[in-house]
């Protein structure tokens, strides 16, 4: 392993639900050659897994250390909502030895990313006109779980304020809708967004559908999505459309709280999975469903970012602005 210098490069963390991408940055320069991932089945907690990837790395003194995780952060500490993992600043400092540390939520390091990553890995899915610099944004994350950030630049840097909202309820336009609403809330009593919105959501999805058919049966999400491109599962072609109709109702309903004119940004594995069946199930026209205000809907252009690792390049960006 070659040597490193010292307090020259940061460490940056993506912690999802499933796995934990790793790197370096210099600066606001992620390096690509840098890049693990570490499933976080295979480890008891974080703070190993930051041990681990600097063991391989030959133990580079980091000047500044970030992480992104996928639940609530406050204070300086972050829990996983589908892991139980937590991390403070204290255990980032002492697992990394850097002096400039940072917690934020995963949609917190997104909304970080926005206006840094290459034009070819944001795809626009929904037209609308030129954003005006400085306009707000919102990044809507579709994965394992679900969650919404905006994105203010203002005088004084960037802010991405913090939030759980894929933990509010379920909308309900539809008889369809509250059948659907009652069968997902026997997860946690609760009818989330989340519960639907998200991997495991389009299993229940699946599930709900093929028990109104009258033929229970379920499918990993990877399944539904294999069936759906191969058109040969009925259930899961619709599993997808119903999904999709919900998922361009809750981010029409997010537009109108945070009035993006600088644009929506779906991440998230399960956004770029969704995205080519996007058009055929009335995406849009979910997502401008608002009565009078469905002209105004129009304001808000909606982008996908196909860039894997654009949490670390947010975080990248954010912790350079800390030193």
């Amino acid at each position: 392993m070659t040597s490193r210098p010292a307090d020259t490069y940061s460490l940056v963390a993506d912690v999802g639900g499933t796995n934990t991408r790793v790197a370096l940055a210099e600066g606001k320069r992620l390096l690509p050659e840098t890049i693990r991932r570490y499933r976080n089945s295979e480890y008891p907690g974080l703070e190993t897994v930051l041990r681990a990837y600097l063991d391989e790395e030959g133990n580079v003194d980091c000047k500044g250390a970030s992480v992104a995780v996928a639940g609530p952060v406050r204070d300086g500490r972050g829990v996983l909502t589908n892991l139980d993992w937590a991390i403070d600043k204290d255990t980032l400092a002492r697992a990394t030895h850097a002096e400039t540390v940072a917690v934020l939520n995963d949609l917190q390091a997104q909304g970080h990313a926005i206006g840094h990553l290459d034009a070819e890995n944001i795809r626009t899915v929904v037209p609308g006109p030129e954003a005006q610099p400085n306009s707000a944004r919102l990044v809507i994350g579709v994965g394992t779980g679900f969650n919404a950030a905006p994105v203010y630049d203002t005088e004084t840097g960037r802010y991405v304020p913090p939030s759980e909202a894929g933990h509010a309820n379920m909308p309900i336009r539809t008889d369809a809708e509250l059948r659907l609403c009652r069968y997902v809330e026997t997860a946690h009593g609760f009818p989330a967004i989340e519960d639907v919105l998200s991997g495991r959501g389009l299993e229940r999805v699946y599930r709900w559908l093929a028990s109104e058919a009258g033929s229970p049966a379920e499918k990993k999400a990877a399944d539904i999505m294999a069936s759906c491109e191969n058109g040969d599962d009925e259930i899961a072609a619709e599993a997808v459309a119903v999904f999709i109709r919900i998922l361009g109702t809750v981010a029409g309903n997010l537009a109108l709280i945070h009035l993006p004119f600088g644009g929506v940004y779906l991440v998230g594995g399960v956004s770029r999975a969704m995205t080519p069946y996007f058009a055929a199930n009335g995406f849009g026209d979910a997502f401008r469903d608002k009565g009078r205000f469905a002209g105004f809907m129009q304001n808000f252009a909606i982008h996908v970012v196909e860039d894997d690792y654009a949490a670390l390049i947010g975080l990248a960006h954010h912790l350079s602005s800390q030193f």
